[in-house]
């Protein structure tokens, strides 16, 4: 096999986007966030509106990343257990972006002005799909390495 059809076979594979996607979830979800509010010398609202700004992008990623994979997918011509796999990174992605991330802003507006919200499970709705989101493109990327092998 030459080097070219090499090249092309991998960027035709989905799991370049997968294991990247990822990458970008683990490294501000699961590392750098909670990382943050173990230092000493940033409090609590600015932590929190550093997350905001953070999670705003990395939710922009995502996206690049769900159309840069949702193109892969159909270029490569893949079977639709991917395209369905995709339309629940998908409705991941957009409930994030469109219900939490606003949601779990507002309630840092509240925490930056002195106050304190009223109980509400959005962290822990949005740690969920990001379990969920890592867990399927964990999955997903590996599927993508054994069915080219």
């Amino acid at each position: 096999m030459t080097v070219a059809i090499q090249i092309r076979n991998a960027i035709l594979s989905p799991a370049w986007v997968c294991f990247l996607w990822i990458g970008m979830t683990v490294g501000v979800s699961m590392i750098a966030t909670p990382v943050r509010f173990t230092a000493a010398s940033i409090t609590r609202p600015v932590a929190l509106d550093v997350g905001r700004v953070v999670f705003a992008a990395l939710n922009k990623a995502e996206l690049v990343a769900l159309v840069l994979l949702l193109l892969v997918v159909r270029i490569a011509g893949l079977t639709r257990k991917w395209w369905a796999f995709c339309a629940i990174l998908a409705l991941i992605v957009m409930a994030q972006g469109v219900w939490l991330i606003p949601e779990l802003a507002a309630r840092t507006d509240v925490i930056m002005a002195g106050g304190e919200p009223p109980p509400s499970y959005a962290h822990a709705i949005y740690s969920s799909f990001e379990l969920v989101k890592i867990g399927l493109l964990l999955f997903l990327g590996f599927s993508a390495l054994a069915e080219k092998s």
